[in-house]
C-alpha cells in the first residue's frame, strides 16, 4: 500500500499510513491496548498483543498503521473482510480506529480513513461499514468529512451468550 501523506499544520509534518507487518506487532498492540482503554476496558497489553498478533498471523484482518514524520506510531485502524448478502458482494468492516492522544489533530485519523478507503476499493469491496458510539462526535465529524454517510434506516443490535 502506498503511503498517504497529509499536511496538517504550520510545520507541515507528514503522516504516512502503511499496512502493518508482524514486525510492527509491539507498536500496534500498544495502540490497540490504548484503544480498548478508550472504550473503558482495563489495560492489558498481553491480551492486546495476543489478539492483534493472532489476527495478523492468520490474515484475518488488515491493520493499517499511521506513523508521524519521525516514524513513530501515531494510530491504527483494523479492517475485517465480510460480505453483504443483499448486494451479493464483498465488503469490509472498519472495526477499530484509534489515534494516540499526542497525535490527534495532526491528520493521522484522516490519513487512516483515506488509506482504509483505498484498501477496500483496491480489494473490490462494494462498501465499508463501521459503527461508533453515539457520543463520539469527533469521530463522526471525521467520518462525514471523509465521505461516509450515516445510516438512519437500520438499527444495530448485539447478542452475547449467557455467562
Amino acid at each position: 500500500m502506498k503511503p498517504v501523506p497529509t499536511a496538517h499544520d504550520a510545520a507541515h509534518d507528514t503522516v504516512t499510513v502503511r499496512q502493518a507487518r508482524l514486525a510492527d506487532l509491539d507498536s500496534v498492540a500498544a495502540l490497540f491496548d490504548a484503544y480498548r482503554q478508550f472504550y473503558a476496558q482495563p489495560a492489558d497489553l498481553a491480551l492486546a498483543t495476543a489478539f492483534i498478533g493472532e489476527r495478523m498471523r492468520n490474515s484475518e484482518s488488515t491493520v493499517l498503521l499511521a506513523e508521524d514524520a519521525q516514524g513513530q506510531p501515531a494510530g491504527f485502524c483494523q479492517l475485517y473482510p465480510s460480505f453483504c448478502s443483499v448486494a451479493a458482494a464483498r465488503i469490509h468492516v472498519l472495526y477499530d480506529l484509534f489515534v494516540a492522544p499526542g497525535a490527534r489533530g495532526k491528520g493521522a485519523g484522516r490519513s487512516l480513513m483515506l488509506a482504509a478507503q483505498d484498501f477496500a476499493a483496491a480489494a473490490g469491496s462494494a462498501r465499508m461499514d463501521l459503527t461508533t458510539a453515539r457520543d463520539n462526535h469527533r469521530a463522526q465529524a471525521l467520518y462525514e468529512a471523509t465521505g461516509w454517510q450515516r445510516d438512519d434506516v437500520f438499527l444495530a443490535y448485539n447478542w452475547a451468550p449467557p455467562c
